[in-house]
């Protein structure tokens, strides 16, 4: 193995960690959008990993834990180990198969999981053809680009290096988005984050990595319009706090506000992973 091989290689290893230990580092101050409340609860500041309070939507799951988030992506994981390829309706069966509160899952259950569950549902009601997983709910929250860097890693250790050619990848992609999130303005953003996490398992600088994402929108697509906008935006704001940037590019869960508070957050420290995840969390 070559050294850009083993640099590619734990930067896999370093994105898909990084995934999931964000996700759980969060999970006791997930959702809670008052700023206040989070400052009363945490006098200390946050140290990640929190436990979540009585009544939060988290209740129930321990320092650690996942939110339905990683949940989500862990199902991902053993899919894509199970059948060594990705395949949306195998990892649709074992989706809907593990996520769904009727059989024994106790985690949040969003508006992804909820629609994607009774299209599959209604699917079986009326025929006897297999379900291709295509049909997920309209939602264009945090679903699949929650989980998206365990498909570029699984993608590029198969490849066995960086494509040439990014086309299949993001097919798979939009694949991999459809099966629970239906919605062309989540496709856009998890497109835009596949060719993100490629440009920096590149080894680029994370303003390098920025400018040629940018090149590679399309300027006559009204959602890759609206992707530039926000990545202008949130590079704007990289000298506030990720807070005050936060509750400028807007406090809520659909991509068009959560995806720049991240950028912004990586942007401003992307030479902390620890303070760029507890300050996000915020």
């Amino acid at each position: 193995m070559t050294d850009m091989d083993l640099q590619l290689k734990n930067r896999l290893k370093g994105m898909v960690l990084g995934q999931f230990l964000g996700d759980a580092a969060s999970l006791g101050v997930h959702w809670i959008y008052n700023t206040k409340d989070i400052e009363d609860a945490h006098p200390e500041g946050l140290q990640g990993f929190e436990v979540p309070a009585e009544g939060h939507y988290h209740a129930g799951k321990f320092a650690g834990d996942f939110t339905h988030y990683g949940d989500a992506a862990g199902v991902l994981l053993d899919a894509l180990a199970e059948q060594a390829t990705f395949d949306a309706a195998s990892f649709g069966g074992a989706f809907v198969e593990k996520m769904d509160p009727g059989k024994g899952y106790t985690g949040y259950f969003d508006a992804a999981t909820r629609g994607t569950l009774e299209n599959f549902k209604n699917h079986l009601e009326v025929s006897n053809e297999p379900y291709d997983f295509q049909g997920g709910a309209d939602d264009d929250q945090l679903a699949t680009i929650s989980s998206l860097a365990v498909l570029v890693a699984f993608y590029v250790a198969r490849n066995n290096g960086l494509p040439d050619d990014r086309s299949e990848i993001l097919k798979q992609v939009e694949t991999l988005t459809r099966v629970r999130q239906n919605n062309d303005r989540a496709i856009a953003y998890c497109k835009t984050h596949t060719r993100l996490l490629l440009e920096l398992l590149a080894g680029r600088d994370i303003h390098s990595a920025f400018h040629h994402l940018e090149e590679q929108l399309d300027t006559d697509s009204t959602l890759d319009l609206e992707v530039r906008r926000k990545l202008k935006e949130a590079f704007q704001l990289k000298h506030k706090s990720t807070l005050e940037a936060t509750e400028l590019l807007g406090q809520s869960c659909p991509l068009i506000c959560s995806f720049p508070s991240a950028v912004q957050a990586t942007v401003k420290h992307n030479e902390d992973f620890p303070k760029a995840i507890l300050e996000s969390a915020k």
